[in-house]
């Protein structure tokens, strides 16, 4: 948890820093073709958020059957569940920074390549509403889970969430003689 807070608060500085050229770029006339509009702030993520969830959806489409009950150790997740934590956190996220409260099903549960699918694009596609928020919207502040941030900061929370657990993925495809979806295509 102190390693994904860190993460998360890296990320801010890094947001931070980007919204300070942004508005310092716009006072000065210089182009700012990167990220413009009402949505400038979550645009900034966006791409970032896409890659991820790209990259985790394409391991789960990629992975054999057999392979979602991969796990290197009894302590930790399979495969299938990594999938499934990561579809039902998409709702507890973008529910987080909506307002909204779609329920998920236990999709750590689902063991069929499938099921596993049709959850994670499910979430995907619920919280692309989220994702879509303006500005105004994404800096107002709310408690989540004991702390107080923006939704900016929720939804900087849920893709730093899905990258975390995109890695223990790429580690699983590699354990099992796979290439990962990020180091496909010279990538």
């Amino acid at each position: 948890m102190k390693r994904l807070f860190l993460v998360v608060a890296g990320l801010a500085l890094v947001l931070v820093g980007a919204a300070l050229f942004l508005d310092d770029a716009a006072s000065s006339n210089a182009p700012t073709d990167l990220v413009q509009g009402d949505a400038a702030a979550v645009g900034s993520i966006l791409p970032l958020y896409e890659t991820v969830m790209g990259y985790i959806i394409a391991s789960a489409e990629q992975v054999q059957e057999e392979t979602l009950g991969y796990q290197p150790t009894p302590e930790v997740r399979t495969f299938g569940q990594i999938v499934g934590h990561v579809a039902m956190s998409q709702y507890w996220f973008c529910n987080g920074a909506t307002g909204q409260d779609e329920q998920p099903g236990n999709f750590e549960e689902l063991t069929d390549k499938a099921s596993l699918l049709e959850a994670i694009k499910t979430a995907h596609e619920y919280c692309k509403e989220a994702y879509a928020m303006d500005d105004d919207m994404a800096m107002e502040e709310l408690e989540l889970w004991g702390e107080t941030g923006t939704r900016l900061w929720v939804l900087s929370y849920n893709m730093a969430h899905a990258w975390e657990h995109y890695g223990n993925l790429v580690t699983y495809m590699r354990a099992n003689g796979m290439v990962p979806p990020s180091s496909q295509g010279g990538m």
